[in-house]
């Protein structure tokens, strides 16, 4: 049942109706529909300003509880499922799957409580929920932003925009510019688009943003724009813009240095080895559990490098949370395995894993992926890096860049007191370091340690 706040709520877009001065057959329109909440799109992280409409887990019809998920919604972090706290039937769905950047707050679905006849909703629209929400936009040249989305004259308040009186010269039909917003002619200008074959969905048959986006999706426009192409254009999701959002602002405003070291990781690997022969199955611990161990204890002796800046201050933080860089089909993604330096190698391996699988599955949590004190990134699988430098993870002050394990000739004095070569396996670490935080001195100390505590493997066990 809907309770009575949620009954004011459904009536709330019918009382700003009225006070925005709309004519009253609209008012009667909205009304005529039985009793209902809006749903609107969440804001599922805290830097989410729109996001993509994906699978919907229910559609008109079905029930729905506390905790059932409705729809997966993609962030500028990840594909999250979008799970609801009421209970109710879907009445209509307003966004269909593949709706692109919608706007935080727009309304993507209608709530009924059980046994209202949702045939009424049928011709339910976008307006009638009280439209979508403006999307944040880029900053543009004001001067250029009002020629083009502001008439010369204020329009009416309580005159529709559709009856508003037209200004300016008399036009003919071949003379007259499409009806359309300044953003998406911006956009069709950029993308080559022809304005004269789209329909608008904004008031008034005015073309939108959206409505030149889908025009640049179609297969149509797909075929029609570049026929015999070399090339394909892969459109951008939205994890893609914040990680190339993300990246550039931390190179552009943390100055980065690296260290490089190489370690000897022989024991490490007999060590590995030996627990995973007597666990049974019961586990498989990586080399990559042993580098998160051992970047726990260095972070440990070295405090100042688990840290972020803060403008005015530095914060230390007292727990060494590591964010662990995973490639999923639609981006890198840290999920943050908390507390390393109190874990155990098994905990350790297991929350890896159990973050790792969720990551690729589209199903982690905000709080499972959002903070982190520091990071790591390993491309030892592939056996053709032997080396890479990593980028900072804002505001984290450090990343840690792992390379593939190498056999090396090392050289050695025999018991003859000649020269000798012996092998050894060996791995290349280097560590990005943002300068504003961390000394170069500490940077050092830092690896110092992390080396320290590799090559005595034993000591990760305590």
């Amino acid at each position: 049942m809907l309770s009575a706040a949620l009954r004011r709520r459904a009536l709330a877009p019918t009382q700003n109706v009225l006070r925005k001065g709309f004519t009253a057959h609209v008012v009667r329109h909205y009304a005529s529909f039985p009793e209902h909440q809006v749903i609107k799109m969440p804001a599922l992280s805290p830097t989410m300003q729109a996001g993509n409409i994906g699978a919907w887990q229910k559609k008109a019809g079905d029930s729905i509880a506390p905790g059932d998920v409705l729809v997966e919604v993609e962030t500028d972090k990840a594909q999250m499922d979008f799970e609801f706290q009421e209970e109710g039937i879907v009445a209509k769905i307003l966004k269909e799957s593949g709706e692109k950047d919608v706007a935080v707050g727009s309304p993507i679905a209608i709530l009924v409580e059980e046994g209202t006849d949702i045939a009424a909703f049928e011709k339910f629209t976008i307006e009638d929920a009280g439209g979508n929400a403006k999307a944040p936009e880029a900053k543009e040249d004001k001067s250029e932003s009002k020629s083009e989305s502001q008439p010369s004259t204020p329009e009416p308040a309580t005159e529709p925009e559709q009856y508003a009186p037209s200004e300016g010269k008399l036009e003919t039909a071949l003379d007259r510019e499409p009806n359309v917003a300044a953003p998406a002619k911006r956009l069709a200008r950029e993308k080559g688009v022809n304005l004269e074959g789209i329909k608008g969905t904004g008031k008034g048959g005015k073309i939108t943003e959206e409505d030149v986006k889908k025009a640049i999706s179609s297969p149509a426009a797909a075929a029609a724009a570049a026929p015999g192409a070399t090339y394909e254009d892969v459109p951008v999701s939205g994890m893609r813009k914040a990680i190339a959002s993300r990246l550039q602002e931390s190179v552009q405003s943390n100055p980065h240095f690296f260290v490089t070291s190489s370690i000897s990781v022989g024991k490490l690997l007999k060590l590995r080895q030996a627990m995973n022969s007597s666990a049974e199955g019961e586990y498989k611990l990586s080399v990559n559990d042993f580098l998160i161990k051992a970047m726990g204890v260095a972070s440990l002796k070295v405090p100042a490098v688990n840290s972020s800046w803060r403008g005015d201050s530095i914060r230390q933080f007292k727990t060494v949370d590591v964010s662990v860089a995973v490639s999923t089909p639609t981006g890198l993604i840290t999920p943050i395995v908390t507390g390393v330096e109190s874990r155990g190698l098994k905990s350790i391996s297991n929350q890896v894993k159990a973050l790792a699988k969720k990551a690729r599955d589209n199903k982690l949590k905000p709080e499972e992926y959002q903070g982190g004190s520091i990071s790591i990134s390993n491309m030892g699988m592939n056996n053709a890096v032997d080396q890479f430098s990593a980028i900072i993870n804002p505001p984290q002050a450090a990343i840690l860049a792992i390379g593939t394990t190498k056999r090396v000739a090392v050289p050695v004095e025999n018991e003859d007191g000649t020269d000798g070569v012996e092998f050894e396996d060996q791995i290349s670490v280097t560590a990005s370091f943002d300068h504003k935080v961390v000394d170069g001195a500490i940077g050092a100390e830092w690896i110092r340690e992390f080396k320290k505590a590799l090559e005595n493997p034993l000591d990760l066990m305590l």
